[in-house]
């Protein structure tokens, strides 16, 4: 690994690693995630020109992938569950945001991972999802307008 890698690794895990940790509430798995994510950089180390916004463009849809995993396997013990007992009890009573965002079409819900919780601006998602920075902006908007939906919902049954 050349200088320049070196410095940018030592530079970006803890930052990476911290984002997936927020994100996966797992250290071991936000660690497994972020060193998948630097693994496949430097696979193109040479041909990427935005490395950083690669970087968590890639980690953003290895955390989609946990989510995506960890909901198979609440499913699957609610229904081995729903066998044993007449009704299973749910296997998350509350909603928070991070549910809500999980819940988003992934053409919504990684640029909002990348600019709410990686801080990466509006013109890098755009190169990194190889959009138009009008339709970040749009597709935001619409992922504001979802999750405000979801909410106001979440509010009118809770009370």
């Amino acid at each position: 690994m050349d200088r320049e890698a070196e410095e940018f690794f030592t530079d970006f895990y803890p930052r990476l690693a911290g984002w997936c940790r927020g994100l996966v509430d797992d250290d071991g798995v936000a660690h497994d995630i972020a060193s998948e994510a630097f693994t496949r950089l430097w696979a193109r180390w040479r041909t990427v020109d935005r490395r950083e916004s690669y970087l968590f463009s890639i980690a953003a849809n290895l955390v989609k992938d946990h989510w995506r995993a960890r909901e198979n396997e609440r499913g699957a013990v609610r229904r081995l569950l729903a066998g044993r007992r007449e009704h299973a009890p749910a296997a998350d009573q509350g909603f928070d945001l991070r549910s809500l965002v999980e819940a988003l079409p992934a053409r919504l819900r990684v640029p909002v991972l990348l600019y709410y919780y990686a801080g990466l601006p509006i013109a890098e998602i755009a190169a990194v999802l190889h959009r138009r920075p009008g339709t970040v902006k749009g597709d935001l908007h619409q992922a504001r307008e979802r999750l405000r939906t979801a909410l106001r919902g979440l509010h009118e049954i809770s009370t």
